[in-house]
């Protein structure tokens, strides 16, 4: 009997990236919100990918089992 496949969580797969060395990446929030008052260094950084905090990226991984 074979091992049944694991499915992607598709909410994950489009929110996270997986580096090449196996970091998980996300994009910050607040990106579009209030987005006229922001200063244009403040909305740069918003464009940067984040890493995942340490404490989450167990969870994230099991979301995404064939990303790493």
């Amino acid at each position: 009997m074979t091992k049944q496949k694991l499915k992607t969580h598709k909410g994950a797969k489009r929110r996270f990236k997986v580096t090449a060395s196996g970091k998980l990446m996300r994009a910050k929030g607040m990106k579009s919100h209030f987005r006229r008052r922001k200063a244009p260094r403040v909305k740069r950084m918003f464009d940067r990918m984040e890493e995942v905090h340490e404490t989450q990226t167990k969870k994230v991984k099991r979301l995404i089992p064939y990303g790493s």
